[in-house]
């Protein structure tokens, strides 16, 4: 009698990203947008309206923390569906006009929300897997997540320019609503808690981050603070160069080269392991940003694009597999909220420390000083974990 293939398109990977789409997507379509509305809606000062865009990611740390410390005690999708409920609840404090303090907290408490929600639905996926197809399940899974970049600044910009604030409040609210009415309809099977009483309750990090999902995450760390500068700058430098019309297709071109990338990144993954992926896109993504910061034309700068989505896009999803393999089934939550911690760390302050180097380097020194950096990470991965991972897979071929 045959074995059915383990498959990896279940009813719960397919609503968990979607889900997971809809929230990086409003996130996103909203911190291209939310700047703008604070200095138009309650005439905030540039500073007041940096603060309302980066406070949600200090609440989406927070959340995080929050759902390391729980995740293990609290039924997964119980936790997923509070997340849920509250996040869309934190999207309608956006429509009451109580002034600027209390729109900011509302910021906090939804990407509070944001952080609780994504952290189990990505230990959702993990668990939803087969193991043999882990690498390639989670490079599908990661393109919810770039569609939902390219996608969301792209729309949160055109409703600015096309509509009121209002309108884009709205709907968001109702992708909110979308998402927890599917995410109802998740089955997540139960887990053993057994492990989880035996280590022992009271504060202690390791309740909170996975330790050994710390060196793969240190390195998540890295990546996101040089990407970083491609997010929140792009523009800025695009307008240097006389390229703003080619600016607006950047994040296209890096969407489709995630797209197209991921899925076979993650079956060779699977196959021969993570560092054949990681060693050519640490080269592939710091060669994008060198070429970055050289470009001077349109095609350079697509060209970019593309390099840089083929390398941070599978650095990312590779990482992730990576945080979650290296960790017990019981802690794959914690494995999750440690990968996510990191990686917000890089992307959310990363911007403010770059713009304090900026005026001293320029856009194109720094790109390119950039690049250079994440050539070198790969040195420090190796330390930090492929020789590891190499005499680990040496020792089971020997076997």
């Amino acid at each position: 009698m045959k074995q059915s293939k383990p498959t990896l398109w279940t009813k719960d990977f397919i609503i968990l990203s979607l889900v997971n789409f809809f929230l990086i997507f409003v996130y996103l379509l909203l911190n291209a947008t939310i700047a703008l509305y604070a200095l138009e809606e309650f005439d905030a000062t540039t500073g007041q309206a940096g603060l309302t865009a980066g406070i949600f990611i200090i609440g989406a740390l927070a959340g995080r923390l929050l759902a390391g410390g729980i995740i293990a005690k609290i039924q997964y999708k119980r936790l997923m569906m509070i997340g849920l409920v509250f996040f869309t609840m934190t999207i309608l404090l956006y429509l009451a006009d109580f002034g600027l303090s209390f729109f900011i907290f509302s910021r906090f408490l939804n990407g509070a929300a944001l952080g609780v929600a994504t952290t189990v639905i990505g230990t959702l996926v993990v668990l939803a897997l087969p193991s043999a197809k882990r690498g390639e399940g989670i490079g599908y899974f990661a393109v919810s997540t770039a569609m939902a970049t390219g996608l969301g600044p792209f729309v949160g910009l055109y409703m600015a320019q096309h509509t009121d604030f209002k309108m884009i409040f709205i709907l968001c609210l109702l992708l909110g609503i979308v998402s927890t009415v599917i995410g109802f309809f998740v089955h997540v099977a139960n887990t053993e808690q057994a492990e989880v009483e035996r280590e022992g309750k009271g504060f202690r990090l390791s309740n909170f981050i996975e330790p050994k999902a710390l060196p793969i995450s240190f390195i998540v760390l890295l990546m996101t603070f040089c990407f970083s500068s491609v997010l929140s700058y792009i523009n800025l430098y695009a307008i240097e160069l006389d390229l703003v019309s080619t600016a607006s297709f950047f994040f296209i071109v890096y969407t489709v080269s995630v797209l197209v990338s991921r899925p076979f990144t993650g079956r060779l993954m699977d196959r021969i392991g993570p560092n054949y992926i990681m060693y050519p896109a640490f080269m592939v993504f710091g060669a994008g940003m060198v070429l970055l910061g050289s470009a001077n034309s349109a095609a350079a700068l697509l060209i970019a694009a593309a390099l840089i989505g083929i390398g941070f896009g599978n650095i990312s999803s590779i990482s992730q597999t990576i945080a979650v393999s290296a960790a017990a089934p019981h802690r794959m939550g914690l494995a999750t909220a440690t990968f996510f911690i990191f990686f917000d760390i890089g992307n959310g302050f990363g911007p403010s420390l770059l713009g304090l180097v900026i005026p001293i380097t320029g856009y194109p020194a720094m790109y390119m000083g950039l690049g250079a950096a994440v050539i070198a990470t790969a040195f420090l991965y190796y330390v930090l974990y492929g020789k590891k991972e190499k005499n680990g897979r040496k020792r089971l071929i020997e076997e």
